[in-house]
């Protein structure tokens, strides 16, 4: 015997439709994993702020220079950061301003 579905045609052609498969289901779970972490949520929103070096976000945020590395070569690789390189010194950045909205949006969820 097979179940009936309570909810009408039509919302469940709405929810077939809107919820996410395959490579764009990969892809948002891999976007918000980027949020899953401490250190990149805060090095997110200070560069939210301004374009920052490895060694001003280190010194600021008092995390180590190496996971501070670390983990801009992993925002980086996800396409959430960029880098421009001035001289010696590279600077990071948001690749859009749309990723501050994101923490943002966690935080007004929150309540805080």
């Amino acid at each position: 015997m097979s179940q009936m579905l309570l909810l009408d045609k039509r919302t469940q052609g709405l929810i077939e439709d809107y919820v996410p498969q395959g490579e764009i289901l990969e892809g948002v779970v891999c976007f918000f994993s980027v949020f899953a972490d401490y250190t990149r949520v805060k090095i997110l929103s200070a560069l939210a702020i301004s374009e920052l070096c490895v060694t001003d976000l280190s010194r600021i945020l008092e995390i180590n220079q190496t996971t501070v590395s670390h983990q801009l070569r992993f925002l980086k690789s996800a396409g959430i950061v960029k880098s421009c390189r001035q001289g010696k010194i590279v600077f990071y950045s948001l690749v859009d301003d749309s990723i501050n909205d994101v923490i943002l949006k966690g935080i007004e969820f929150l309540g805080c």
